[in-house]
């Protein structure tokens, strides 16, 4: 599994690149992997705001569907359009062209609760046991 060091991480599987106030937020390798194929993505608009660990989004893939949860709180000021007609982007791609949503967060604090990939990579040990 890849788990970039400049990414933060979630135990739903959710990753987060921090630029300034805006968080960029997709599922990780793990998650995308457990999941299968993605065959749709459904997204929040444009302005919503996203709480810390509700949910954002659906993903469904060939096996299951999952929620995705948010790992900040903040407003939505993009989202990945693409997905709408090319969901397997997260599976080709998702630490790229597969990212989600971009939020402006409300609550930089909240980043402290994050893991970092030392983190979630042994994380990922201990769920497998």
């Amino acid at each position: 599994m890849d788990t970039p060091d400049n990414l933060r991480y979630t135990k739903e599987h959710e990753w987060v690149r921090i630029d300034g106030e805006i968080a960029t937020i997709g599922v990780t390798d793990h998650a995308q992997h457990a999941l299968g194929d993605i065959v749709y993505v459904e997204l929040p608009k444009e302005g919503e705001t996203v709480t810390r660990e509700g949910t954002f989004g659906v993903l469904e893939s060939v096996k299951a569907v999952s929620d995705c949860y948010a790992p900040l709180t903040g407003t939505v000021v993009e989202i990945n359009d693409t997905l709408n007609t090319s969901p397997e982007r997260v599976n080709e791609d998702c630490y790229g062209e597969g990212w989600m949503i971009k939020i402006r967060l409300s609550n930089p604090s909240e980043l402290e609760s994050l893991m970092d990939h030392r983190s979630y990579e042994k994380f990922l040990k201990e769920e497998s046991n």
